[in-house]
């Protein structure tokens, strides 16, 4: 039995609040012990065995869960131009993810069993776990539901109908019921208050000399689908928050939620809070402002836009105080050509998985002063929660999902360095602080720096 271990490291599990220097063995794909370095228990001399043992120094180095992205688009199938599976896989990996929940909107739509399939047997053969989530209604259009129980039964992990907000009430309401505890993503924009995608309204659109995207088309939508989730007892997964007013109304969800399962709770029960409310934010939304649409351009485009200081600063403040409790990347390719096009007419998004923990130690980190565990948290255990992973975690006997990353080291974002077919990334050129030395899926060694 071939064993490594990993060690000297800085183990960091929020699910089991570890935050010291140890060691961490696994064989196969299974964890078999993590051990602090003040733990003075015998750690078994596995060698005497007769095992095949591989040592890695991860001296100086932080050890944490594989990532969990819940938020990712690999184009795939439809749009392979830009990404597909396996390529998107690689980006996946290089960024210290083992674990992504891919979109719908693809072509065609995910929004029937073949389709799914045929993205999870895709996934299947790449070296990370690939879930994915079904169309909320089919062909993205907002009028039918399609078949939960189906597409659940042949894999699906949620619903979302992604960059296309649901705008009638009672499919809303619909797929919460159907749903059955199972996360609604939802694109809160709407679209009868934008008359530009990804420009905010405000310095940005003034610049451009367009109308743009306000903030209250974001707001507007989360308000409502917030009430709508706890008069439906769904769970909801408010995507990408990009305003101080989107924060703040999650933050006043969850207490009701929270006041509504305590006033609920029969006399003599221990109140259990369920969190029904979740939110996205991105590490692009923390880190830029709509300044960098005027500076960098389409690279910079993106739904909802990048908007102001003040905007920036209460998502992280959401994140500090857990009002946010997922770090997603939005991964969202495109092609040169494409972005080429003018500021109107270009697509909105931008790649997000190999620049997401650097941006998180750069903006979170060391200028937020949040704690490297709290980010971790939204980056694995919270997720996985999310969708009812059975990872996210370093605990004995659980799955060897294990990204090392160096938090120190500093480097400049490469054209050349990246996995994604695309780069479409506003922090090319820009210098990072944190670097994924090496990923570990299932006990496989499947990135390395």
């Amino acid at each position: 039995m071939k064993i490594t271990v990993i060690k000297n490291g800085r183990i960091i599990d929020p699910a089991n609040n570890i935050d010291c220097c140890g060691d961490i063995a696994f064989s196969d794909d299974k964890i078999l012990y993590v051990k602090p370095n003040n733990d003075m228990s015998d750690k078994t001399d596995i060698s005497e065995n007769g095992d095949e043992v591989e040592t890695i120094d991860a001296s100086g180095f932080a050890v944490m869960p594989g990532f969990i992205d819940v938020h990712s688009h690999f184009r795939d199938p439809g749009f392979e131009y830009k990404e597909d599976i396996s390529s998107g896989a690689k980006a996946a990996a290089a960024g210290g993810y083992t674990t992504v929940v891919l979109m719908c909107n693809t072509k065609p739509v995910v929004d029937n069993v073949e389709t799914l399939e045929y993205v999870l047997n895709k996934g299947k053969e790449t070296a990370i776990n690939v879930e994915s989530c079904s169309a909320v209604t089919i062909g993205l259009k907002g009028e039918k539901l399609t078949d939960f129980d189906e597409m659940v039964k042949h894999g699906a992990v949620g619903f979302t109908d992604d960059g296309i907000p649901l705008m009638d009430e009672s499919i809303l309401r619909e797929a919460f019921k159907k749903a059955k505890g199972l996360p609604v993503s939802l694109h809160e924009e709407d679209k009868n208050l934008i008359k530009n995608n990804g420009i905010n309204h405000g310095r940005a659109s003034e610049f451009f000399e367009v109308y743009g995207s306000p903030a209250e088309a974001e707001a507007s939508l989360i308000k409502r689908d917030l009430k709508i989730a706890l008069e439906e007892n769904g769970v909801i997964d408010v995507q990408h928050i990009s305003t101080k007013e989107g924060v703040e109304l999650v933050r006043n969800a969850l207490k009701e939620d929270m006041l509504s399962q305590k006033n609920g709770s029969g006399e003599g029960e221990r109140s259990s809070f369920v969190r029904h409310i979740h939110a996205e934010a991105t590490p692009q939304h923390i880190s830029l402002t709509e300044e960098a649409l005027i500076k960098k351009g389409t690279l910079a485009k993106l739904n909802p836009p990048f908007r102001e200081e003040t905007d920036r600063l209460a998502i992280i403040e959401g994140l500090k105080d857990g009002t946010i409790d997922l770090i997603a990347t939005d991964h969202a390719p495109h092609s040169k050509e494409e972005k080429e096009k003018s500021i109107t007419e270009a697509p909105s998004g931008m790649i997000g998985l190999e620049t997401a923990f650097a941006l998180c130690v750069t903006h979170l980190c060391n200028e937020a002063g949040m704690s490297l565990s709290d980010v971790v948290r939204k980056l694995t255990v919270n997720p996985a929660v999310l969708y009812g992973f059975d990872r996210g975690t370093l605990s004995v006997g659980k799955k060897a999902d294990i990204t090392i990353a160096d938090i120190n080291e500093k480097w400049t974002v490469s054209e050349s360095d990246l996995y994604s077919k695309s780069h479409n990334s506003p922090f090319i050129g820009e210098e990072l602080t944190g670097r994924i030395k090496m990923t570990v899926c299932n006990g496989k060694v499947v990135f390395k720096r």
